[in-house]
């Protein structure tokens, strides 16, 4: 392992290993941001789905 430090500098190999992660996370939480259902900063506001299920169920009439 020793050898391959020997060839890469190892400040200029760790410093563009983490310059890319920064780049691919950041184009990732933007592609994110830009899609409709994971966007968590705000825009179109996701509706819950209309049901037909009321939240008390309806009285009963004797007869």
């Amino acid at each position: 392992m020793h050898r391959i430090w020997q060839l890469f500098d190892p400040r200029r190999t760790l410093m563009a290993l983490f310059s890319f992660l920064f780049v691919l996370a950041l184009l990732i939480h933007f592609i994110l941001l830009g899609s409709k259902d994971f966007n968590w900063i705000g825009g179109a506001a996701v509706e819950a789905p209309e049901s037909s299920m009321s939240a008390m169920p309806p009285t009963r009439t004797m007869n």
